[in-house]
């Protein structure tokens, strides 16, 4: 079975200390402190560290890409939604959209580890919720949702967060695949990581010590891109409409005239992207 991801449940304390701290918050996640319960940490000092308030802010401003980016998809007619790599990720326990499924697929220790999180802290299972737990060593991410009542003949939207840089290319090209061949208003939102040579030597020294604390975790980078190398990936899957994001796009739609002054660094490791069949 393995273990729970460690970096799962450093992504969720970001989260949770961004309720915590900055106001108001970019992603409002009511039960992001309460999902954690013994295990949130919050060290106020580490946290106002430049580099700890952009990060988190980061964390916060994907979820949020992607949670407006689902909600554009459901005002189209969506009524699926695939968590890859959920982690400790909430929206399913605060899901505006009733009508909706979501489906979380994670590999099975991290997702026993977050039912039981769940339990802990009192917080319910929706009927709409569906868990994938799926070992990509032996099962397609196909095996598992067809396993799951997911209808592939009815389009659907990804949310594939914190995974694409941990993945080998063809891990990444099949996902990619799969979504692109599902119906007419599929779509997916991700982040990836930049390739060295689109990064400045100070990024670079980020991107190095970032890579070795991942590592450290039993959780190592392997996966990067340049942009235009992204734009051949989803043009070759089959994608029509290509959105990329960088960090002086987030700031505008999520940053600005905010009182506390938080914001992300011009330049950024990496890139959100929405794509759409």
């Amino acid at each position: 079975m393995g273990r729970p991801s460690r970096t799962a449940l450093g992504v969720a304390n970001r989260r949770a200390v961004h309720q915590v701290l900055d106001q108001p918050p970019v992603l409002v996640d009511p039960i992001a402190v309460r999902i954690l319960g013994s295990d949130f940490v919050l060290d106020e000092e580490r946290q106002r560290h430049p580099f700890s308030r952009a990060f988190r802010a980061f964390m916060a401003a994907r979820s949020r890409f992607a949670e407006d980016c689902l909600a554009r998809a459901v005002e189209a007619g969506v009524r699926q939604y695939v968590l890859l790599g959920a982690g400790l990720d909430t929206f399913a326990y605060r899901n505006p959209f009733p009508e909706v499924r979501v489906f979380e697929v994670d590999f099975p220790a991290t997702q026993l580890w977050k039912r039981r999180k769940l339990d802990l802290a009192g917080i319910p299972e929706p009927d709409n919720v569906t868990y994938v737990a799926l070992d990509f060593e032996h099962h397609t991410l196909a095996e598992g949702l067809a396993a799951e009542a997911f209808d592939v003949n009815s389009p659907a939207f990804f949310g594939w967060l914190g995974v694409v840089p941990y993945l080998t290319l063809k891990a990444f090209r099949t996902t990619l695949d799969y979504v692109a061949g599902l119906p007419e208003g599929s779509g997916i939102a991700f982040d990836y990581a930049l390739t060295a040579t689109e990064l400045s030597p100070a990024l670079r020294k980020a991107h190095e010590a970032l890579a070795e604390r991942v590592a450290r975790a039993g959780e190592p980078f392997k996966l990067f891109f340049a942009g235009e190398q992204m734009e051949n990936e989803l043009k070759t899957a089959g994608f029509q409409k290509i959105e990329q994001v960088d960090s002086i796009d987030l700031n505008e739609r999520y940053f600005a005239n905010r009182a506390d002054g938080l914001t992300l660094p011009q330049e950024s490791l990496g890139r959100l992207v929405a794509a759409w069949v």
